[in-house]
């Protein structure tokens, strides 16, 4: 579980927007552009190059 007042004060590295906290796939998510960050052993890894870029759905219907 991560600390409410640490979610607070989270940010994006990208886009500085905020954080939710996704507890089952212990990842958090920023509500601006959709990356995912990993948590692990309870620490959150706020690392652009460590972030899941969010999926694309419009790809599929550009053919």
């Amino acid at each position: 579980m991560i600390d409410k007042e640490l979610l607070e004060i989270l940010a994006c590295p990208v886009d500085k927007g905020d954080i939710i906290y996704d507890e089952e796939n212990q990842k958090l998510i920023c509500q601006k552009c959709g990356r995912r960050y990993p948590i692990r052993d309870g620490i959150p890894i706020m690392l652009v190059d460590e972030a899941e870029m969010p999926d694309k759905q419009n790809d599929s219907e550009t053919s």
